[in-house]
C-alpha cells in the first residue's frame, strides 16, 4: 500500500509540472504589447492578468514590412495557431502578415515575410543580448508555458510601438 501512495504521489508530481499546465481562470481576452518598454500584458477585459519581459526582433524599432528585416510587426492581430513543437520550446501563431503588410510588401517588390510567434528559448543555448529574434516576441519557457495555456487562439493582440 505504502508503494501504490509513493507511486500516485510521484504521478501527480510529475502531471503537474508538465508542459501543457492547466489554466483555469478568467479568460484573456486580449494581449497587449508595448514594444518600447519590451513588456507584454494579458489582459481580461481591462484588467491586467499577467505581465512578462520581453524580447523582439532584432531591428526592434518601426513597424515590421519585409521578410528578413527584424522587425516585430505592429497593430492590431489575431493569435491563429499553435505550435507544441516548436524550435522554441512552445509557440503560439500572430496572424502577420495580414492583406495590408503583403499590399505595403509587394509595393516595394518584396516578401512581407511570416511565421510570427509568441515563443519560447531554443532548444540550443542561446547568447546574445535581449532582441534577438527575426521579428518574433520571445519569453522565458517557464513563461512560455504558462502563456500557451492561458492564451487561446482568435484572441486579439495589439502590438504598439
Amino acid at each position: 500500500m505504502f508503494r501504490l501512495l509513493c507511486l500516485l504521489a510521484l504521478l501527480l508530481g510529475v502531471t503537474a509540472c508538465g508542459k501543457f499546465p492547466t489554466y483555469t481562470g478568467p479568460e484573456v481576452t486580449r494581449i497587449v504589447v508595448q514594444k518600447a518598454d519590451r513588456k507584454m500584458y494579458l489582459l481580461h477585459h481591462n484588467a491586467v492578468l499577467k505581465s512578462y519581459d520581453i524580447g523582439l526582433g532584432f531591428a526592434p524599432e518601426g513597424h515590421k514590412q519585409i521578410e528578413g528585416d527584424g522587425r516585430t510587426p505592429e497593430g492590431e492581430y489575431l493569435i491563429d495557431r499553435r505550435n507544441p513543437n516548436s524550435s522554441f520550446y512552445l509557440s503560439i501563431g500572430i496572424d502577420y502578415p495580414r492583406p495590408h503588410d503583403v499590399a505595403a510588401a509587394r509595393a516595394m517588390g518584396k516578401s512581407p515575410g511570416g511565421d510570427i510567434f509568441i515563443h519560447g528559448r531554443p532548444w540550443k543555448n542561446r547568447k546574445g543580448g535581449r532582441d534577438w529574434t527575426w521579428g518574433c516576441i520571445a519569453v522565458t519557457n517557464r513563461e512560455m508555458r504558462e502563456i500557451y495555456s492561458m492564451v487561446k487562439n482568435g484572441t486579439p493582440i495589439t502590438i504598439n510601438p
